[in-house]
Parts: structure tokens; sequence; C-alpha cells
């Protein structure tokens, strides 16, 4: 009875002893861990041409190659407004190259819509006429008084554009070109005709009659080439003997007359 006894206290110790070691083997501490691992990391062996390298360089090796074990990569940002520079000066203008080759003409364009209808312009200058033409006469007798003395005329007939002055007696040339002028008079009662048909201040024609005891009319004709600012006129001109042209109230004797027959822009 007694070793059955020592047998089962033997046994009971071994068994102890059996769950002890494998409770050790099967939860180790920590560290054991660690120092377990190290104890059982394989080595690749060398090559027959290679040299064996040590456990530490193999760990760095794998770590760093293993994508949960390798360091992040640290991509440093720079702020490139801070390096940027303050605006120049604008440079000097470049020498101009020379014109390209003409291109090709190009189609025709499609025909718009009609516009509406303008404003009425303002009236245009009457030297851009292309016309000018006047007729006036003198219904009263005119006697010479001075040396030179103007003629003057009461009625208009035809004075366009206003080109004839009916205070002055004169024509004023507003369109450039060849102009016909004619005079026309009444001689009478043994008294001297003479008129001078003036271009500005020099006389280019002469109407002339002797006395008579007749009625005559005296006529006198010409072409002027007449620039802007000309003036045509008629002027009584005083000799020794006394000067005179009639005329009645009622009907017209004296006429002068004028009209442009090719202007200078033609």
């Amino acid at each position: 009875l007694l070793l059955q006894v020592a047998r089962l206290k033997m046994s009971a110790v071994l068994l102890i002893l059996l769950v002890s070691t494998v409770n050790a083997g099967t939860f180790p501490e920590k560290g054991s861990l660690r120092r377990e691992t190290r104890w059982l990391s394989c080595v690749r062996c060398c090559g027959p041409s290679e040299q064996p390298v040590s456990v530490a360089s193999s760990r760095y090796v794998r770590m760093s190659s293993n994508p949960a074990y390798s360091l992040p990569k640290v991509q440093p940002t720079i702020d490139i407004t801070i390096l940027k520079g303050e605006k120049g000066d604008t440079g000097e203008k470049g020498i101009a190259g020379g014109s390209g080759k003409e291109g090709e003409r190009g189609l025709r364009g499609f025909h718009g819509q009609k516009g509406q209808k303008g404003h009425i312009g303002p009236p245009g200058n009457s030297c851009k006429l292309l016309y000018a033409a006047f007729s006036v006469g003198r219904r009263k007798p005119l006697h010479s008084s001075d040396y030179f003395q103007h003629v003057t005329f009461d009625t208009e007939f035809v004075n366009l554009y206003q080109h004839f002055s009916m205070f002055t007696g004169k024509f004023f040339c507003y369109v450039p070109g060849i102009y016909f002028f004619n005079l026309n008079v009444h001689t009478w009662n043994f008294k001297e005709t003479y008129l001078h048909l003036m271009k500005n201040n020099q006389e280019v024609a002469i109407l002339y009659a002797q006395p008579s005891d007749r009625s005559i009319m005296q006529s006198q004709s010409l072409m002027l080439e007449l620039w802007e600012g000309d003036e045509v006129w008629v002027r009584m001109f005083k000799r020794e003997r006394e000067n005179g042209i009639y005329s009645e109230e009622s009907d017209t004797y004296i006429t002068f007359n004028g009209h442009l027959i090719k202007p200078a822009t033609e």
C-alpha cells in the first residue's frame, strides 16, 4: 500500500512538471518572444563566391524591403511664391518686322440687310457746288459823276445759290472753272458810253459807244477762267464827255449775265 501511494505521488509530480513545461512553451513572457525570434531567424547561406552576411545586416535588408517596415518618404514642399521676385520694367519696343505676303482674296460675303434711313445732314458748302449762274438787270438810267463809278443792279432774274450780290453788284466765284459773261446796255441822247467789265481790280473787256441821237443797244461778251474768290463786276469810266446808260421803269434795257461752262474739277 505504501508503494502504491508513493507511485501516485510520483505521478502527480511528473504531471505537474509536464503541465508547467507545456505552458512555458505556449505562452512565453514579453521579451522572450523577441529573443526566441532572434535566435530562430533564418540566415541565407552564402554561395561559393559570396561572403557571409551578418545577422544585423540581413535583418536591415529584410525590414527595408518590406513595405510594413520601410521608412516613409518625406518630400519637402517649397512655396514658389516666396522665391518669385518683383515684376521687372517693360522693355523697349522692338523693331517692326517686314510685311508678310499678301494673302489670297477671300470669298464675297452675303448681302446685309438694308439699314434705316439716316438723318438729314447739314447744308453743304457752296464752294462744293458744280454749277453757277446769274442774270440781273437795271431799270434806272445811270450818268457818270466820278472818274470811276460802280454799276449796280436792281432787278434779279436768276441768282443761283446767291453767288451774285445785289448789294455790291459783284459776282463772287465759289466754283472754279470757265465762265461766260454778257453785258447789254442802251445808249442815247448824244452821250458817250464807256464801260469796263472787271475781273477783281483789272479791266478785261470794254463796251464803248460814240455819242448819237439814235437809241442803240450795245453788247459785249467774253469767257473768263475764274478761281475761287475771284469777282466779276461792271465799272463806268468817265472821260472828256458825259457818260451814261439808259433804261426805263417799265422796261429793262441794261442786263448783266454769267454762267459756268466747265468746272475746274472735271
